[in-house]
């Protein structure tokens, strides 16, 4: 069999790249259904974009690499695509576009689009070998017990990275890339709950307790909820920290994000008499207030504290250091942050400069957006690129 172009991977990338490569092109999945990771997505809704999406949103070695892709294939396109099909959308927060009906409306969406570029589509379809020419791929793939073997000009990676593996996922692409000679950015799970140890165990008690802070890895900053559970820390603020942190670095956050000055010494001077914990808890969740005051070990009235202590205690509120011993891996992850260097690959078409006709999209590459919609644009945004150029 004889196709233009094969794509890997039935995912967002896979989809769209297949409504826009048009006749010729050949998509297919080991999976049964097509966009498993857009059908679960936003609670069902699928978060599919972001009003606010830029550059600045996306994690890469190179952080220039995304430009042209997201400019030339934007939010308000996807927008536009969704609105033509008569999808109803709202926002959120912070920009995040969600379906006011069920996630499975994009896939059929992308599905209907992929059917009237005259694409094909193969579900349940693994791939058993490729080899390369120097011209055309030959693949050979397993259907139904069945071997085919596939010639194509062009061969796409479009099968993501190793998150959520109970979906199917795993490491194909990279293996590929490797296979061809293409090199690696360390793919690690991102957008995932930290675990704590130690100590910090402590926290474990007030699972389900959540209050919005702001939370800093590295040099970057999200002001969003934080949510304590069974294991450790999770809520938006985590999430998106977790895709900077490294492990043994700390995780510091502010639990009081609407303070600055000398606040308790302000308070020492309104309310003599309060307490830490009572004053902690007119502002935080009771439980939270509780575990941070005994931890602080402050037991005096506001009128009886020293100064110092109460600027030592305010310094630990607005940036408390905890020490993650680990993430909850792949499994819980909704994204993976590395893979396919982008230094391999063109950031017009997507096109690896080194193997002629080999490209790569979406989760597989070495760009990762934050938590919010910005992957499924990347998603669009990458595979419209290279549909552009097959």
């Amino acid at each position: 069999m004889d196709v233009t172009t094969l794509i890997l991977g039935a995912g967002a990338a896979g989809l769209m790249c297949a409504a826009r490569a048009g006749p010729g092109t050949l998509l297919i999945d080991h999976a049964r259904a097509p966009g498993e990771k857009i059908r679960i997505s936003g609670g069902g809704r699928c978060n599919f974009t972001n009003l606010h999406t830029g550059p600045e949103n996306f994690l890469s070695q190179n952080p220039h690499f995304c430009k042209s892709a997201l400019k030339r294939y934007s939010q308000w396109d996807f927008i536009e695509l969704v609105d033509r099909h008569g999808i109803a959308w709202h926002e959120k927060t912070l920009g995040q576009l969600f379906c006011d009906g069920k996630s499975t409306q994009i896939v059929e969406m992308l599905l209907a689009e992929m059917r009237a570029a005259g694409a094909e589509l193969w579900l349940g379809t693994s791939v058993i070998g490729v080899r390369h020419d120097g011209s055309r791929f030959s693949v050979v793939l397993e259907r139904d017990g069945q071997r085919t073997a596939v010639t194509a000009r062009n061969l796409v990676l479009a099968s993501g990275g190793k998150s959520i593996p109970k979906m199917g996922a795993t490491g194909f692409a990279y293996d590929l890339a490797r296979q061809f000679g293409l090199k690696l950015v360390e793919p690690r799970p991102a957008l995932v709950p930290l675990t704590l140890g130690g100590e910090e165990v402590l926290f474990r008690d007030i699972s389900g307790v959540s209050a919005p802070v702001v939370t800093s890895a590295g040099k970057a900053r999200f002001a969003e909820a934080a949510l304590f559970t069974h294991r450790g820390l999770s809520g938006p603020a985590i999430l998106q920290a977790s895709s900077y942190w490294r492990p043994g670095e700390p995780l510091f956050i502010d639990f009081l994000p609407e303070e600055s000055g000398d606040f308790l010494l302000q308070a020492k001077r309104e309310t003599p008499r309060a307490t830490l914990r009572g004053w902690l808890r007119d502002r935080l969740p009771a439980r939270l207030a509780d575990i941070l005051a005994e931890r602080l070990g402050l037991e005096v009235e506001f009128g009886n504290a020293p100064d110092k202590a109460l600027r030592a205690v305010a310094e630990r509120l607005k940036r408390w250091t905890f020490q993650p011993n680990g993430t909850e891996g792949y499994a819980k992850a909704e994204v993976t942050v590395g893979g396919i260097a982008t230094a391999e690959l063109s950031s017009k078409t997507m096109a690896a400069k080194r193997v002629p006709g080999l490209y790569a999209i979406g989760e597989a590459v070495d760009v990762t957006g934050w938590l919010g919609g910005y992957n499924f644009q990347w998603a669009w945004a990458s595979a419209f690129a290279c549909a552009q150029a097959l």
